[in-house]
């Protein structure tokens, strides 16, 4: 009995390995998530995508009308939560990560999204 056990302990670390190598090379090597980052214009638009591109990054776009980023990125390089830092730090907030005040304030005033300012 003791033999059976062993053999299926062994067969069970040697299924669960191959099962975990599967997976790990049917992660898509590139994704595309898109997320809603407040902004006012042309130069929150520069900056938003500066920001976004981050190492791993193939590829940023913020809509201003519709509020949103749109980025391409390889999954061995940068995830998500990586561009919503590095906009956050740019000084414009995303759902997950709210940019710090005193990043926000160094914006110029037109861009002022937090005080109402929607256009200019």
């Amino acid at each position: 009995m003791k033999i059976n056990k062993k053999l299926f302990g062994a067969f069970l670390l040697l299924f669960l390995g191959f099962t975990t190598a599967y997976a790990q090379e049917n992660e898509p090597k590139v994704k595309t998530v898109e997320f809603e980052v407040k902004g006012v214009c042309e130069m929150c638009k520069e900056r938003i995508e500066t920001a976004a591109l981050v190492k791993g990054i193939r590829f940023a776009e913020w809509n201003q009308e519709k509020q949103i980023l749109k980025v391409i990125f390889k999954t061995k390089l940068a995830n998500e939560i990586d561009v919503h830092k590095a906009v956050a730090e740019a000084g414009h907030d995303t759902p997950k990560i709210k940019a710090k005040d005193e990043t926000y304030k160094t914006l110029p005033a037109c861009c002022a999204y937090r005080n109402g300012v929607e256009s200019h």
